[in-house]
């Protein structure tokens, strides 16, 4: 099945790609969370709309990405959330969560489509989270996350 890419998919493209993708990944998967709309001869228009605003978004080349890495790699991110008595969050920290937090902390803005949680947070403490900033940079980022 040929879809257009409305964000960015890891191992398969960035927004405004048409790609062709087995028949129940598409219909059970990137098109109910909103990750692709099915490719038809007027989705052509969608896909230059989405281009441009991927454009306006992106960062173009790699030393743009590499200091902005340098940016986020300097700021503490410390998330207050809401936890019980164990030290255990009611619900967990979200892409957008970390995106606010780096803002708050006073460091470059950073659209929550980039950050990757690789396992759900969950507890309270120290936790890694990756921003994927450029196709071939990854910052790595330390988010403390306290009761708050």
């Amino acid at each position: 099945m040929k879809i257009i890419l409305t964000h960015e998919v890891s191992g398969l493209g960035t927004a405004g790609d048409v790609v062709d993708v087995k028949d129940g990944y598409a219909r059970n998967y990137l098109v109910p969370r909103g990750f692709a709309i099915r490719w038809t001869k007027g989705g052509e228009k969608d896909v230059a709309q989405i281009r441009r605003g991927r454009k306006i978004r992106e960062i173009a080349t790699i030393e743009q990405a590499n200091e902005v890495k340098a940016q986020l790699e300097g700021v503490n991110v410390k998330l207050a959330v809401r936890a019980g008595d164990a030290g255990r969050l009611f619900g967990s920290v979200t892409p957008a969560d970390v995106a606010s937090a780096i803002k708050a902390a006073g460091g470059p803005d950073v659209d929550k489509r980039r950050v990757e949680i690789g396992s759900p947070i969950k507890t309270l403490g120290a936790h890694q989270v990756s921003v994927r900033l450029h196709a071939e940079v990854v910052a790595k980022l330390g988010v403390e996350v306290v009761a708050g």
